[in-house]
């Protein structure tokens, strides 16, 4: 394809000829040309909404030359969102959906020399608001129409982002010349016993009618394997004898009648094994299997490697190329257990948002360090949450080549959607288009209809506002299930998330499915996780602030105070308070409000993970919300707005460790998510916080793979002022007498070594009493450095090492003093400090 993103200009409200940049967005160009103020510093997002209500036109003049080809397409990766678009004048296209690509015919409409691209852009508020009055108003979390467009939800605000509603080309736009036949669909599915089925159709040559029964489409373009009762797809289900249908065609693409009554040769290559099938004339749509032998099966992390074989098919000049994996998935529904290859995956993971307000400046090299930095968490699964988008080829690319198995919500969340014209038929295009795009990758492991729309109906007054109206329940229960069982029926299906697994049950039942808990978070203190025997927690997280460097940049206040961090949530600067209980002192300054509420976020998640993994196999997944954010904001996110790891996340690499020991009440727990048993000497010793040992006890211990064995010490009736140390094999659980603010501590004492080596720095702790939660943030001394480790507990004559990355040279004092270097019992610093 020829793209076309230069010579772009923005022209909107007073300003005419701005230069732009394609694939981007209006904010981001009027940004660049110091038209606004950087709506993520300060509070300059407030005085933005004029955007999101203002029509913009974006321009550019192209050559082109007639080189003899039949067709000529513009195609359109990503228009956001009601555009219509213009080849020299002439309308060649209306779009009104951020989440489908359009594949616009415009050879007529070309000339030799200059041509003219203009796309027009309505306004996607009122788009929205003239939608919500035809239909009338349906609930949802926050004032705004989000429902009532296909659109990056979240672009209109949430609990942890801006209110940023954006326009723009924010996808690739090109030219795609061909003649002959064009491979308008191609859907590869691989299992593990190295079946290969791609399902194909064509447009152009041969392609003049539907297909003859018999020879590849079934008869009438029906489903491939149909929806399980309820509406999700039968799991681990494989296409019927006989081929299937491909399915219809999104608008604007797919197989077209017309052309030649020559046959066609489609020709499917994987792994050197090669298969074809003709075409007679007249025939669009057809079947190739193959058969691999032995293959290397592609597995999640922490259960193998994640090995991919290229697919090409060829249909006269016309290639596909995808990367595929050899395996199988399958969801037990009742327990919602995940099975790869026929072992089940306890699920590890992170909820997953735009990384950016502006999607458009998501780079391949950005998905690949937030990636990276999900599995240095520990996590094998991301979930691609509901409010955001479908993500970009690049994304579900990295996901199959590290290993980390994707969810995959479709892009409805917290809302009641309407189900009438013009939205039915748009949803209908979007999943189509999208199942088709991203089934051939063996990292998504599951596809869910919505996020929190299910418990929204049951849950939050919605029947009663909308007085019969509808509100999803057709797409969640009939139409997605049905695109996905037509075109992706070897991958499970579920309505939404929460859910139960039937429309009639309460959608937030622990014993079934999955839940979200966020009484926690708004109301109950995180012990309260313990509260809870859930079969699969897909959502449960609790805020802290972002990085000191993070705040520093984006915040002009002199000083900082917990007020120059944007806080969306209501209430949530008293939740942050109020979730440091009993468990931590009080903070007197900013420096401690920024230190003891990133510890205790790092904490809440951490008593949470260890909690249900210790029920494991019971509960078989736990997705903390969230990995990143889209700005820098105070929120739930391990890395923050601008990719710093955050406590939290150094708290995640804990708690999500392959093997961990955990003290659940007075039992300790030893997890082991591990293909070989973990054997060894179990030490578990009773001392004072002064650090004189008061008893001792051992014990030879073996946990099965993949199992969890519970140990209640002997010497566990703790007394005030005394903790239990439980030590295997590299693996450490403390358990205290009482919270940190009554144990009695003796003010940290401890000894210092900072020596500079290549690359950074590296500081030796050594501890003279206890330290408890030793934190070191050298992001306060140098924005760009990272270290290696949080929140290290020290036990009287023990060391650690921290690693810190950086260019600078950092002065000793400042590294190793208040307020860089923290514990919990620190000394107070004095009026100089």
């Amino acid at each position: 394809m020829r793209t076309l993103h230069q010579g772009w200009t923005l022209t909107g409200a007073e300003h005419s000829g701005v230069p732009a940049t394609v694939p981007g967005c209006v904010h981001t160009d009027l940004l660049a040309a110091g038209l606004i103020d950087d709506p993520f510093l300060d509070r300059n997002e407030e005085r933005l909404s004029w955007i999101g209500r203002t029509p913009w036109t974006y321009q550019t003049v192209f050559d082109w030359a007639d080189a003899g080809d039949e067709h000529v397409d513009l195609v359109c990766a990503g228009l956001d969102t009601v555009a219509t678009v213009l080849v020299n004048g002439v309308e060649a296209g209306r779009t009104a959906n951020m989440h489908r690509t359009y594949r616009f015919p415009v050879k007529e409409m070309l000339r030799e020399g200059a041509n003219t691209l203009e796309v027009r852009f309505d306004s996607a508020y009122a788009y929205a608001e003239a939608r919500r009055d035809e239909l009338g108003e349906r609930p949802g979390a926050y004032p705004e129409p989000y429902q009532f467009i296909r659109k990056m939800a979240c672009n209109f605000g949430w609990d942890w982002g801006p209110t940023l509603v954006t326009a723009g080309i924010w996808r690739a736009i090109g030219l795609e010349s061909w003649s002959g036949v064009r491979l308008a669909e191609v859907l590869p599915t691989a299992g593990a016993d190295g079946e290969v089925e791609v399902r194909f159709s064509v447009e152009g040559g041969a392609a003049a009618g539907g297909a003859a029964p018999g020879e590849g489409a079934a008869p009438g373009g029906g489903a491939v394997g149909g929806a399980a009762p309820g509406g999700g797809a039968t799991s681990g289900g494989g296409a019927t004898s006989g081929g299937g249908a491909v399915g219809g065609a999104a608008p604007g693409g797919g197989a077209a009648a017309g052309g030649g009554a020559a046959s066609v040769e489609v020709v499917a290559d994987v792994a050197g094994v090669q298969g074809c099938v003709r075409l007679a004339a007249g025939e669009t749509q057809g079947v190739i299997r193959l058969r691999v032998q032995d293959p290397e099966l592609w597995w999640p992390r922490g259960h193998g490697e994640p090995r991919l074989y290229e697919l090409t098919v060829r249909a006269g000049d016309h290639v596909w190329s995808g990367r595929i994996g050899f395996r199988d998935v399958r969801l037990d529904r009742e327990a919602f257990r995940l099975s790869v290859n026929g072992e089940p995956v306890f699920v590890k993971g992170f909820n997953w948002i735009p990384d950016d307000c502006f999607p458009a400046r998501t780079t391949p090299e950005t998905l690949r360090e937030r990636m990276g930095q999900a599995i240095g968490a520990g996590a094998n699964l991301l979930r691609v949450w509901g409010g955001g988008v479908y993500e970009s080829d690049a994304f579900y690319d990295l996901a199959d080549e590290l290993g980390i198995m994707v969810w995959q919500d479709f892009p409805f969340a917290c809302a009641a959607y309407p189900e009438e014209e013009p939205f039915a038929g748009e949803v209908e295009a979007e999943a189509r288009d999208n199942v088709a795009r991203l089934m051939r990758h063996p990292s998504l492991v599951i596809w869910c209809g919505n996020n929190e729309n299910i418990e929204g109906y049951w849950h939050w007054n919605w029947k009663k506002q909308l007085r019969g109206r509808t509100w999803g329940g057709g797409f969640y229960h009939g139409l997605l299930p049905r695109v996905a069982a037509e075109l992706d029926p070897a991958r499970p299906y579920w309505p939404g998330s929460p859910y139960s697994g039937t429309p009639d049950r309460d959608p937030n039942d622990p014993q079934r499915g999955t839940i979200h808990i966020w009484t926690v978070w708004n109301a109950q203190d995180y012990t309260h996780y313990a509260a809870y025997t859930p079969r699969f927690v897909a959502e449960f997280g609790f805020q802290g602030p972002p990085a000191y460097a993070t705040l520093r940049r984006a915040s002009s206040d002199r000083p900082l105070t917990p007020d120059s961090s944007p806080q969306k949530a209501i209430g949530g600067q008293d939740k942050l308070l109020r979730g440091l209980g009993d468990h931590l002192p009080r903070p007197e300054t900013f420096d401690d409000w920024h230190y003891l509420t990133q510890l205790n976020q790092a904490r809440a998640m951490a008593f949470g993970v260890e909690r249900f993994r210790a029920l494991m196999p019971y509960c078989m997944g736990t997705i903390v919300w969230q990995l990143n954010d889209c700005w820098p904001v105070t929120s739930w996110a391990a890395v923050d707005g601008d990719g710093r790891e955050k406590p939290l996340w150094y708290g995640m690499r804990r708690a999500y460790a392959p093997r961990i020991l955990t003290f659940q009440d007075t039992e300790l727990v030893a997890v082991n998510d591990t293909a070989q048993p973990w054997e060894g000497e179990l030490a578990i010793t009773r001392m004072s916080v002064r650090g004189e040992t008061l008893a001792k006890e051992s014990m030879s211990v073996r946990i099965e793979p993949r199992a969890v064995l519970g140990v209640e010490p002997a010497i566990g009736d703790l007394r005030e002022g005394e903790l239990l140390v439980a030590e295997l094999d590299g693996a450490r659980a403390l358990r205290m007498a009482a919270e940190d603010p009554d144990m009695g501590y003796p003010e940290a004492a401890y000894t210092t070594e900072v020596e500079a080596v290549d690359g950074g720095v590296r500081l030796r702790v050594t501890a003279r009493t206890i330290l408890r939660e030793l934190a070191v943030f050298p992001d306060r001394l140098d924005p760009d450095a990272r270290i290696d480790d949080q929140l290290v507990t020290l036990l009287p004559g023990e060391s650690t090492t921290f690693h810190i990355q950086t260019p600078r040279s950092l002065t000793p004092a400042a590294l190793t003093t208040y307020p860089v270097l923290r514990c919990v019992n620190e000394p107070r610093p004095g009026p100089a400090a």
